[in-house]
């Protein structure tokens, strides 16, 4: 694998990260004004906070709710506010949001007493809360979310969130079988794979294999040569034979499920892990079997005119990368520089891996007689772009797995050239969300400077707490709305909000919601996890003195 010579690399030190503890106290008294270090009071007026001097008050800005009960000063300079929509903290200049079920009980905050560590404790009627900060390393916090993986998120190797039955309980967990399982294995192997190569960790090595192996697997438990599964379950689980949706299989002598109309999103998450494996961790037996699920999966698509093709004879609903569909057919514009990118980059894994001139040739009849590199080069859609175009956050995790497969792999001057335009034009429309993974796979690919700083920023804001909590910012003055919404005609701000605010998500999602969540769920450690463990293997992220 191509690993150019990084242009920046950030070494890391402590932080502080954000935690909410429980607590038992009794009710505070209630504080309209507090007293800074500085001398200055901050006060509430008719007219809003101000911060009042000897003999003058200056209004401060940028006050995240318009209605506040309760004001508190830190001693390290900082200010608390609280009020029916949650408790805020003035800092350095910043204000940070602490409210909803994340942080709080109940939004009704009634009193705060500022802790000498920075933090606060927050009264609501429905208790009390500790919003403490601890020092922690991304190490640390890697080790934390392997943990939590780990704990709640396994099954048979595959690795994806959990359902809680109760809402924000983590005991009630159990787990998920996921449509999108091959993906979000895929990319775990990769991440443990990246921890193995930088750390030599042997758990590292196992955990890879045993999830590498559980994505073999569902190629395997089909009947169908080179079709991997969207999702598998065992006789032993709850829900075997008792799906409410989707088309499901028995396979494996009946001891398995097997779920089809498998999607590209799948394909993606495969082609992206095989090589890194194979690669950065395989045995000799390993890479044998990496190859020849590769070539089947390969020669299934070369085979049915580069349609993924499900038991019924017929193409999957998303496995569609013909030329005829992709450069002709006005139904698939939207998809035609994702899906060109795509399969050039399976075609080369299947170069790669196996060595066979088929896979090459068969690259170069889709780039020289129905232009898919150029295709590449738009693959970024972007609202207004043609009629319907909108933007897609699912599509833009896709195509990074297939640009860090494709240019890890590719040599040819002229076509890097092309590939790394298109993942240019892709990376500075990404750019404003400030999402670790696309800077770490943009730095790792062209050595060029990545934002490495926002990258580690957001791996630190992330909370500990994986939990989906409902997630409404009521009662917010300082959000700046986009006047668009988004394509599931949700609300969204012009500039993602800092993790502790907005709803969790993984990269497929949107980080410029406002709300969101639902108290029923617990994310895995993956998405984290990933970018982390890349940006280490990339040498973008140095940890020590």
């Amino acid at each position: 694998m191509l690993r150019p010579e990084s242009a920046c690399s950030l070494r890391l030190g402590t932080f502080p990260q954000a935690v909410r503890h429980s607590v038992w106290t009794a009710p505070a008294p209630l504080c309209t004004e507090a007293r800074l270090p500085s001398g200055l009071t901050a006060r509430r007026t008719s007219d809003g906070l101000v911060l009042a001097g000897h003999s003058t008050t200056q209004p401060l800005r940028g006050v995240p709710f318009a209605e506040l009960t309760c004001l508190a000063a830190g001693p390290d300079g900082s200010l608390w506010v609280g009020g029916p929509h949650g408790a805020a903290r003035w800092i350095d200049g910043v204000w940070e949001v602490y409210a909803d079920h994340r942080w709080l009980p109940d939004n009704d905050v009634r009193a705060i007493v500022a802790e000498p560590d920075g933090g606060a404790t927050v009264h609501t009627p429905a208790g009390a809360v500790r919003i403490a900060f601890e020092t922690l390393t991304l190490a640390a916090k890697a080790a934390h979310y392997g943990e939590l993986t780990d704990a709640r998120h396994k099954r048979f190797g595959y690795v994806t969130g959990c359902h809680l039955q109760t809402p924000g309980d983590l005991s009630s967990w159990r787990h998920n079988i996921d449509d999108n399982d091959g993906l979000w294995t895929a990319m775990y192997v990769a991440a443990e794979s990246y921890r193995y190569a930088v750390t030599g960790d042997p758990d590292a090595r196992a955990k890879a294999a045993e999830s590498m192996r559980a994505l073999l697997f569902l190629e395997a438990v089909t009947p169908i040569p080179g079709f991997p599964a969207r999702a598998v379950t065992h006789r032993s689980e709850p829900g075997f034979r008792r799906h409410g949706d989707g088309e499901w299989h028995l396979g494996g002598g009946g001891e398995w499920e097997w779920k089809a109309d498998t999607s590209s999103d799948e394909l993606d998450g495969h082609y992206f892990a095989w090589p890194i494996y194979h690669d950065l961790v395989a045995d000799e037996a390993e890479r044998a079997a990496i190859q020849a699920t590769v070539r089947r999966v390969t020669d299934h698509l070369l085979e049915h005119g580069l349609y993924l093709v499900d038991l019924d004879s017929r193409p999957t609903r998303w496995g569609v990368w013909a030329p005829e569909r992709l450069n002709d057919d006005p139904a698939w514009r939207a998809e035609r520089g994702l899906n060109s990118l795509e399969i050039l980059a399976y075609l080369k894994v299947a170069e790669h891996l196996i060595g066979d001139a088929r896979y090459r040739d068969a690259a170069r009849e889709l780039i020289e007689e129905h232009h898919y590199a150029l295709n590449t080069l738009e693959q970024k859609t972007l609202t207004g772009d043609f009629p319907g175009a909108h933007i897609n956050h699912s599509d833009d995790e896709l195509a990074f797995l297939a640009y860090h497969s494709l240019l890890s792999l590719e040599t040819d001057p002229a076509l890097r050239t092309l590939y790394l335009a298109s993942l240019e034009r892709t990376w500075q429309a990404e750019r404003i969300e400030r999402c670790p993974l696309w800077n770490v796979m943009y730095g790792g690919l062209t050595g060029r400077p990545c934002d490495v700083e926002a990258a580690a920023q957001a791996l630190a804001e992330i909370p500990l707490d994986l939990v989906e909590w409902r997630v409404e910012n009521a009662g917010r003055t300082d959000l700046r709305l986009d006047p668009e919404a988004d394509r599931f005609d949700r609300r969204q701000v012009l500039e993602p909000l800092p993790w502790r605010e907005r709803p969790l998500h993984k990269w497929n999602g949107n980080p410029f919601r406002v709300e969101g969540g639902h108290d029923r769920g617990e994310e895995c450690g993956t998405f984290w996890l990933l970018p982390y463990w890349m940006a280490r293997w990339y040498g973008l992220l140095v940890e020590g003195a």
